[in-house]
């Protein structure tokens, strides 16, 4: 193999790669322009006779799309800005603060990790339901208000740090507060804004604890809106199912590319 070739191999692997992903997403778009007609004579064909925006105007048309944005994205920003505003002080704890048992609450943390929120949602929902909180946004944000990974991972960006950096600021009369916020957090900022998207997402396209926690549509998430669309009527509606999936990751895509930056530097350790 060439020097050329060599060097051409990993950009020709990335791009398969690539394609391999975004083939689902451009699929899903694609589909959400015909009609079901066109689905069912021909569901393989790769491109719509003619863009149909029909299938958008019934996603709108059964369901309040930006309430249930509003509400989808206030719940996942909440509990993103709670996860890094509070993994920052855990995460210095465990790894610049010396006090006995550390090794163990570092312990604690990675098997917190282990645990999924799916095994401990009946005794979190009976708490809630006691303090009268269902259907409430509070019910949907606090159990998710602090995260085990982000601790994880707030603690190894700031093992990187610099003690001396630490101790100029103690000596300059610095509170730990300031060392914590105002000079440690700028400089894990790729780690903090990686933590804060994947937060954000994972919690943004969230079914099950939304669907667990709420009856009301008043606090109904998006991804909910979405899946009922599927039991409207009789049989699967399958491009308004793809409309309303298209309609559901756009402002995560969007999020994406706003911080792709930050998250291509967090990934390169820069």
């Amino acid at each position: 193999m060439t020097a050329s070739r060599a060097r051409l191999l990993p950009w020709l692997v990335a791009a398969v790669a690539a394609a391999a992903w975004l083939f689902p997403y451009a699929w899903m778009v694609l589909t959400s322009f015909k009609t079901l007609e066109e689905i069912v004579q021909d569901p393989t064909a790769p491109l719509p006779r003619h863009l149909d925006l029909d299938a958008y105007r019934e996603v709108f048309a059964a369901m309040p799309v930006w309430r249930y944005t509003a509400v989808t994205a206030v719940m996942a920003g909440s509990i993103a800005a709670a996860q890094v505003a509070l993994a920052l002080p855990a995460g210095y704890a465990l790894a610049k603060l010396r006090f006995a048992g550390r090794p163990f609450a570092v312990g604690v943390v990675l098997a917190c990790l282990l645990v999924p929120a799916q095994a401990t949602f009946v005794p979190v929902f009976l708490m809630f339901a006691k303090l009268r909180m269902v259907d409430t946004m509070g019910a949907l944000i606090l159990p998710f208000a602090a995260s085990a990974l982000g601790t994880f991972l707030v603690r190894q960006a700031m093992m990187s740090v610099p003690d001396e950096l630490i101790e100029a600021a103690r000596m300059d009369g610095a509170s730990e507060w300031t060392i914590v916020y105002r000079i440690l957090a700028p400089a894990i900022r790729p780690t903090l804004v990686s933590l804060l998207l994947v937060s954000f997402v994972l919690h943004y396209s969230d079914y099950f604890w939304p669907l667990v926690m709420t009856t009301d549509d008043g606090v109904r998430t998006l991804p909910l809106g979405v899946a009922l669309l599927r039991e409207q009527g009789t049989g699967v509606r399958w491009h308004i199912v793809m409309a309303g999936n298209v309609v559901l990751s756009a402002p995560v895509l969007v999020l994406f590319a706003a911080a792709q930056r930050q998250l291509m530097r967090a990934v390169g350790g820069r």
